[in-house]
């Protein structure tokens, strides 16, 4: 490994100032008031606010003030998800991090502050980490095992540019997935508007402008119904789901073609973005559903999760998912965005939820042929077609976005570890900005 003679390797502890948060008891949480990071909030890709508890501000003033997370600074979980990493922006600044967090922050000026998340990412950082983990079950770490641990650093010019690169990489990464969030909120929403809530019917039912243009308000009417679930506008009618869409579950096996790459849907590539993972058939040890490109899968695993994938089929024949997945084909291939909207829509997902059998906890599911069987309401074609016109840019730019973040990940996974152990060097013009 081409190890640059400039790079030296320091105790942890002389170069990275850490501290576990406090133990603190449930009994001191309030409804609001100071953050107190969990572990969900490093696990969650977004804030490292998601998932707190609050304290008592005037508590934490007299108690746990030192523990106080300034911007920049980063985190470490200690147990269950080893050595998984977030940076503290400026929302959680205040903030307390929980025990089970250690809060990371340079010692001096040997260490550019945002080459530390990428450090700590890195193969040597890892690879002692898993070395003094301890635990049969849930492998953990703390201070104590930090201050037997080193570090390599190259120069602060060269920490400066490898955070740039990764920075970057992540930056765009994260814009996506944002850009990714608001146009899909922006497509439910509409589609709570016009099929949950029938905003444009009470406005015209009230004499109002309904406000979404008039000919798509003429696609409403302007009153309303009595049906089995419920009140609906006048001259809509209530259907099965399998009315609407059929059950794809075509069965196939995966590991007859082992050389062969498929794109998986499964549990974990939704949890991990919505990126399909890119698997070869040797891989892949059980059989898989075949994805039809106008499908909706519905996740029938673990219900209380509402997992709904409008997928970006590109090769047909090379495109499976797992069978804990419901794939739904409409009958019509244009009412795929209105599908997606219902599927993924809390009335829908509640009905999911309210049939799921088994134990509690991880390993409940419910039935296909239950969920097929499930009332919805229908409104007019016409207006199905039209709503799958407004929302298909949004939905094109969704999954445009995906692709290109599944490929900015790619590049950044491959160049972190080689960059932060010395194995690649940058043209020297990036590391003189």
């Amino acid at each position: 490994m081409a190890i640059d003679e400039e790079w030296v390797e320091y105790p942890f502890d002389e170069v990275i100032d850490f501290q576990e948060g406090p133990g603190i008891l449930a009994k001191d949480f309030r409804s609001e008031g100071t953050p107190l990071v969990r572990l969900a909030g490093l696990e969650s890709g977004r804030s490292v606010l998601d998932g707190c508890n609050y304290l008592d501000p005037e508590v934490v003033r007299q108690r746990w003030s030192h523990f106080a997370l300034k911007e920049g600074d980063v985190l470490l979980s200690t147990s269950a998800s080893l050595g998984r990493v977030a940076v503290v922006g400026k929302e959680a600044v205040g903030a307390i991090p929980y025990t089970g967090i250690i809060r990371m922050r340079p010692r001096d000026g040997r260490l550019h502050a945002p080459f530390i998340r990428y450090l700590l990412a890195g193969p040597d950082f890892q690879r002692q980490a898993e070395m003094v983990g301890v635990g049969s079950v849930i492998r953990h770490f703390g201070p104590m095992h930090l201050r037997q641990m080193s570090i390599r650093l190259p120069p602060v010019s060269v920490q400066r540019a490898i955070a740039h690169v990764l920075g970057t990489l992540d930056d765009k990464i994260e814009l996506n997935r944002r850009m990714s969030e608001t146009l899909e909120s922006i497509a439910r929403a509409l589609f709570q508007s016009w099929f949950v809530d029938f905003d444009p019917v009470r406005a015209k039912s009230e004499g109002r402008d309904p406000g979404v243009g008039k000919s798509v308000a003429d696609l409403f009417p302007n009153s309303f119904d009595d049906s089995e679930l419920g009140e609906i506008p006048a001259g809509w009618s209530v259907a099965r789901l399998d009315e609407i869409a059929v059950l794809a579950t075509n069965t196939i096996n995966p590991g007859a073609e082992p050389d062969r790459v498929w794109e998986h849907y499964s549990i974990p590539a939704y949890d991990n973005g919505r990126k399909p993972a890119r698997e070869r058939g040797s891989e892949i040890k059980s059989n898989k559903y075949r994805v039809p490109p106008t499908s909706v899968l519905v996740s029938k695993l673990n219900p209380q999760i509402p997992r709904v994938w409008c997928p970006d089929v590109r090769d047909e024949t090379a495109a499976i998912c797992s069978t804990e997945f419901m794939p739904f084909v409409p009958l019509e291939a244009e009412f795929r965005p209105w599908l997606y909207c219902l599927a993924a829509s809390t009335g829908f997902q509640a009905a999911v939820a309210d049939r799921a059998t088994g134990s509690t906890g991880s390993r409940q599911r419910v039935s296909p042929a239950e969920i097929a069987k499930l009332p919805v309401i229908l409104p007019p074609r016409d207006l199905i077609i039209r709503f799958g016109e407004v929302v298909s840019d949004m939905l094109s730019a969704i999954f445009r976005m995906c692709r290109e973040t599944a490929v900015l990940a790619e590049i950044r996974n491959a160049l972190l570890p080689k960059l932060v152990s010395g194995e690649l060097r940058l043209p020297a013009a990036l590391r003189e900005k």
